[in-house]
């Protein structure tokens, strides 16, 4: 390229080139060009330098493009890589996406089933609820109940036997029982059955065996009781002190002591405080035996059914019948008034405890627990 001649040059235009718009003056063609010598010269010295930075330059830029081209390359070969990995981690996802949705739609079903069963389990558990509070109602009711019946046939029971042991035993199983209930509805049971049970604990049971037998000893001596009407010495009297006494002669005394005693006793002065009882007649007095021994019979059966109300009131008309009709100044009659007012002493402290307090209490319990919670 360095070799290169003047007259390599392009040839000037013709002047049959220059050509002017219509209307624009010619001008003349340029004068030719002074000294080409001298312009080779200085452009042959100029060219080399240009070239070579021109060379350099290029070189430069083919290096930076190849830097550029590997450094796009390996961006492209990294992004291509990256590109794959994202798209098979979107494949991932996209299946961990499905597996999930899956997942939450067996979830949803899982917990549409478990509100379901949650809902028949409330349910359930309000009936549960419902029959547990029938069956602790039913129980309460039925726990009053049995109580009632069996504190009733325990005092039966003590009634008929004379026994407290039945009544205890009743009233013990009572208390026991409504400890372990624990109802608040029953706690005014629980102390009515403390204060009877305390009542029959102090209770006063008589000695019915004895007070049979005193009865008996008293009828055997209805007998032999003087009326208050009997004329000379009665039978349980002691003799007087001259026929007590041996007679020191012979038989014509004995007569007279004998003719004596009657004589005393044909005629007696005595002073009559009950006109009545001087003027009945032996079978009044009969009669009258009899009824005292009737009233002591009936005190007699009245004690053996625990009506000891009924005894009393029998052994009082028979001690009024025996102070007004029999002599008061027989031992005898002291003997059987004395043995009356014993039999009378056992039979006042005689009544049996009662546990009304008890039955009303578990009745009201009962009333309650058969009344509707609504209704209270």
């Amino acid at each position: 390229m360095n070799d290169e001649s003047p007259s390599a040059l392009p040839p000037p235009a013709p002047a049959a080139s220059v050509t002017a718009s219509v209307g624009s003056p010619v001008h003349p063609p340029a004068p030719p060009i002074a000294a080409p010598a001298a312009v080779a010269r200085s452009s042959a010295a100029s060219v080399p330098t240009g070239m070579v930075v021109a060379w350099v330059l290029a070189a430069v830029a083919l290096g930076v493009s190849a830097s550029l081209w590997q450094k796009l390359s390996g961006m492209q070969e990294q992004l291509a890589r990256q590109s794959a990995e994202a798209g098979s981690r979107a494949v991932e996802a996209r299946t961990l996406a499905r597996q999930a949705e899956e997942t939450v739609r067996n979830t949803a079903a899982k917990v549409a089933i478990l509100d379901t069963r949650i809902g028949d389990l409330s349910a359930y558990r309000a009936q549960l609820d419902d029959m547990i509070q029938s069956v602790a109602r039913t129980r309460d009711e039925n726990l009053a109940v049995d109580l009632e019946a069996a504190v009733n046939v325990a005092q039966d029971q003590t009634q008929l036997t004379g026994r407290i042991e039945p009544l205890l035993a009743a009233l013990r199983t009572a208390e026991r029982r409504v400890a372990r209930s624990g109802d608040p509805r029953l706690a005014p049971v629980g102390r009515a059955v403390a204060r009877d049970l305390e009542r029959v604990r102090a209770a006063n049971i008589p000695d019915t065996a004895g007070l049979l037998a005193k009865i008996d000893q008293l009828l055997r001596q209805i007998d032999e009781l003087p009326a208050g009407n009997d004329v000379g010495r009665g039978r349980g009297e002691k003799p007087s002190r001259d026929a007590a006494r041996e007679p020191a002669s012979g038989w014509w005394a004995k007569w007279g002591l004998v003719v004596s005693d009657e004589a005393r006793k044909l005629l007696r002065v005595s002073r009559i405080e009950r006109p009545e009882a001087s003027m009945m007649s032996p079978e009044q007095v009969f009669f009258l035996r009899e009824n005292l021994k009737l009233r002591l019979q009936g005190a007699r059966l009245a004690i053996l059914a625990r009506q000891y109300e009924a005894a009393r009131a029998d052994l009082t008309a028979a001690q009024i019948a025996m102070g007004s009709y029999f002599d008061p100044a027989s031992r005898r009659t002291q003997s059987a008034a004395t043995l009356l007012q014993q039999i009378q002493a056992s039979t006042k402290s005689a009544d049996l405890p009662r546990v009304d307090e008890t039955l009303m209490a578990l009745s009201a319990a009962a009333s309650a627990a058969n009344t509707p919670s609504g209704e209270k």
